[in-house]
């Protein structure tokens, strides 16, 4: 005679705090994903198209300013299959519109949504970025989403529809200068991306 099937423990925020310091963390669903840190690519990928969307949108150097661009923020939102825990996302980095969020908070975490997040690709996050933290992204009123796949060499680009759904993703493949929504003020050039 089988046994009844198991339920899964609802991981809390005490989990993802237990985790190793030099792990990247994060509480989804209720359900704790432990990475270890990004390799060199995805770091690459990252921080090239973070000092790029730095410079021009959060200090105003050739672009138009009026944003905060940050590297891996900790966003907390309402956990609603729980009621009093919490989903705890860290996307490769994040953007807030100024007018939306005028100072930084003093928490150590961010509990307003982002206007735009960015996750960069590897085979051990893929799934989780694409089938687990999209949806809540939506869920949560992410107006832009990138993913950037320093592998493939590719950036998708998803915008949010009323229905706080994804629209279909625009893609941007290899060594193409793309304006991108929302930052479709200066040209970004791909390559940099992908740079060994």
């Amino acid at each position: 005679m089988g046994h009844p099937a198991e339920k899964r423990r609802h991981a809390t925020y005490a989990d993802l705090e237990a985790v190793p310091p030099n792990k990247v963390a994060e509480l989804v669903r209720g359900t704790l994903h432990v990475f270890p840190r990004p390799a060199p690519r995805h770091a690459n990928a990252a921080s090239s198209l973070g000092a790029d969307l730095h410079g021009a949108f959060q200090r105003g150097r050739g672009g138009p300013g009026g944003w905060w661009i940050l590297d891996e923020p900790e966003l907390h939102f309402p956990d609603p299959d729980a009621p009093g825990e919490i989903d705890a996302l860290v996307p490769d980095l994040a953007g807030w519109r100024r007018e939306r969020m005028p100072e930084l908070p003093e928490t150590a975490y961010f509990p307003l949504a982002p206007d735009w997040i960015c996750e960069v690709l590897s085979a051990s996050t893929e799934d989780v970025d694409r089938d687990e933290k999209m949806p809540v992204y939506a869920r949560e009123g992410v107006r832009h989403a990138w993913l950037v796949d320093p592998i493939a060499r590719t950036l998708e680009v998803y915008a949010l529809d009323a229905d706080r759904r994804w629209g279909p993703a625009v893609v941007h493949r290899e060594a193409a200068r793309v304006r991108a929504v929302p930052f479709d003020a200066i040209e970004l050039d791909l390559s940099v991306l992908w740079a060994k």
